[in-house]
């Protein structure tokens, strides 16, 4: 084997389980993965660490973290050609740091293994879909934080329908809180109540699982937008006192609600909004419909789900340019 290349997408974060943790596991996540806005990483061998292309310096930390925690005794030279847009709550960063260990892995013909990378490279904090999701796609729900969790535990996972469309509302003026700021944005929440974490909880059993497995949107989309109403209102004091961080996104988001548009919300911190359609016609229909044109800057992305897992590439025609 003389090179690899990894590539994985970006995922929709569509809701906290329970922000309080009042029965012993706090946050867990509902996450879906989509099939744009992707990661690409190529890896050959060498003696020491190079690295080229897209969030360089960021990649570069990722690698020397891998290769010091993996005791590999060589570097790799690296190019990331293609980077999931950071901050903007798509999950860019665990998969970045994902795609850049399951390579040098590969390359040294070491075993898969995401969760161990994620725990390595300090990913997984708040939320395990993302590891969930670079394995296998679909949607998936973790359970959160408990007092020994390291990656929380993913407790369902599922295809998605084909058919669907998922309208992807882009800002990239905007960035959504991160880093230290996200701390403190988390800090600064008032306590969550534990009736919302209770309806919430209910939403993703009764509504947004058997709606997905049953192909049923309605059901789907009615979870998915309550989860976003409740846990919009609760961050709303930290995002500039609205549901979405981005007020052109928001604005677009509320058109394609009134056009029929099915579970509207926004990913983690944003600024990405999404909707959801039965199908691509329809999907075209209500992007065409939502005068994005009224808002300079912000895009409409149409896109599918992903059930499957990031791809993996390891042969001698990897050409790492």
């Amino acid at each position: 084997m003389k090179g690899v290349q990894v590539t994985t997408t970006a995922r929709l974060h569509l809701g906290f389980l329970d922000l309080a943790g009042d029965l012993g596991r706090r946050f867990g996540s509902i996450g879906l993965a989509i099939d744009a806005l992707e990661t690409r990483v190529e890896l050959r061998e060498a003696a020491s660490l190079e690295v080229s292309g897209e969030e360089r310096e960021r990649g570069a930390d990722i690698a020397r973290r891998v290769i010091e925690s993996l005791r590999l005794d060589t570097g790799g030279k690296l190019i990331i050609s293609n980077a999931i847009p950071a901050h903007a709550g798509l999950g860019s960063g665990t998969q970045l740091a994902l795609a850049i260990g399951t390579a040098f892995r590969r390359l040294a013909q070491l075993p898969f293994d995401p969760r161990e990378d994620a725990r390595l490279l300090d990913r997984g904090a708040r939320s395990g879909v993302g590891v969930a999701l670079f394995e296998r796609g679909g949607l998936a729900v973790d359970a959160g934080r408990g007092p020994k969790t390291e990656i929380p535990p993913v407790v369902a996972r599922v295809n998605f329908p084909r058919d669907w469309r998922i309208l992807l509302i882009l800002d990239p003026r905007v960035e959504g809180a991160h880093g230290e700021a996200e701390g403190r944005a988390f800090a600064g929440l008032p306590r969550f109540p534990p009736d919302a974490a209770s309806e919430i909880c209910r939403c993703t059993l009764m509504r947004i699982l058997p709606g997905v497995a049953e192909a049923d949107l309605e059901a789907f989309g009615d979870g998915v937008a309550r989860i976003q109403e409740i846990l919009g209102d609760h961050f709303a004091p930290v995002q500039g006192g609205g549901r979405f961080i981005s007020g052109p996104v928001g604005r677009v988001a509320a058109r394609l609600n009134a056009l029929g548009a099915r579970g509207i919300g926004q990913s983690s911190w944003g600024p990405t909004g999404f909707a959801f359609a039965s199908d691509p016609d329809h999907a075209q229909f209500l992007a065409q419909r939502a005068c994005v044109d009224r808002e300079p800057g912000v895009e409409i992305r149409i896109c599918s789900a992903r059930n499957r897992g990031a791809g993996i590439r390891e042969d001698e025609d990897v050409s790492v340019r």
